[in-house]
């Protein structure tokens, strides 16, 4: 009796799961059907007004030179070029309470490498947010904060490269993403010629950016998407608008756009893969998302 009462307990003490948003489809798999209306609406949250990043590198070829290559040295270039770039600025627009806007300073803490194991397989968001708070040091934690978790397992038979989600740690709310590896996978390859790059390289790079911006949209999953639920990047979702953004710190990446109302209601985006001229990737149409 008494062992039946303690595991009533331990499953009344167990946080949901958090929710898996911004899922970035491997191609060819992406569910969205075309919206008659496809502008986003706020549905009553917060945005992120200005962001702290930081990487975490889990698993134990973290370790090894030949698999790490140029993937967590450009990846930490990466985030510090993204702050006050075009490209960054293609979020922007979206306002939360109050009329607060979508911010422009995009901080980077670094990177933390990790090398116990990593889950061999698509994990729960729950063990993705669980490796967040062990590794992120608490005095690090800000709930601004967007703490990005690369494992180097490739995905395998699942159809996602990426996704972000929102939680706590230590009563501590932050917004955290998961990235397979992405290492020789022709289904999350953005097909770069930017030549300076892997190809894994240019695939978490791509990755990335799409779930940082919905992050800075719609951190806690209840501020900026569509009536299907579509957030500011999936919606632009393998579609670029050019052969490459350049970032703040002149690194250049492909890059897929992001959703504006702006654009599409201007007729000034480019298609995404329904069509439909909304997309903006700091590189094609000046607008009210531009600096």
């Amino acid at each position: 009796m008494l062992g039946l009462v303690m595991a009533s307990l331990t499953l009344l003490a167990q946080k949901p799961e958090p929710p898996m948003r911004g899922i970035h489809w491997a191609r060819g798999h992406q569910p969205q059907a075309a919206q008659a209306n496809p502008d986003m609406t706020w549905h009553g949250g917060n945005i992120l007004t200005s962001t702290q990043t930081a990487a975490i590198f889990w698993g134990t070829n973290w370790g090894n030179s030949s698999f790490v290559s140029d993937k967590i040295t450009g990846l930490d270039s990466w985030y510090n070029g993204v702050s006050g770039s075009t490209y960054g600025a293609t979020s922007d627009e979206y306002t939360g309470p109050n009329g607060t806007q979508v911010g422009d300073t995009i901080g980077y803490q670094g990177h933390h490498v990790d090398l116990s194991s990593a889950p061999r397989h698509a994990p729960q968001t729950s063990a993705v947010l669980a490796e967040v708070c062990k590794v992120i040091p608490q005095s690090q934690l800000v709930s601004n904060g967007f703490y990005a978790v690369y494992v180097d397992k490739p995905r395998g038979h699942a159809n996602y490269c990426a996704w972000h989600s929102a939680g706590s740690c230590s009563g501590k709310q932050v917004q955290f993403a998961f990235f397979f590896n992405l290492d020789g996978d022709p289904g999350c390859d953005p097909q770069s010629t930017v030549t300076s790059e892997s190809q894994g390289l240019a695939a978490l790079a791509n990755v990335t950016g799409h779930e940082l911006s919905e992050a800075r949209s719609d951190p806690q999953l209840n501020a900026w998407y569509d009536s299907s639920g579509a957030e500011n990047a999936d919606k632009c979702a393998w579609t670029f608008g050019g052969p490459y953004v350049t970032l703040s710190n002149n690194t250049k990446w492909k890059i897929q756009g992001n959703w504006s109302n702006y654009a599409y209601d201007n007729n000034l985006g480019y298609p995404n893969s329904s069509g439909q001229n909304g997309c903006v990737d700091g590189t094609n149409v000046p607008g009210p998302y531009t600096r």
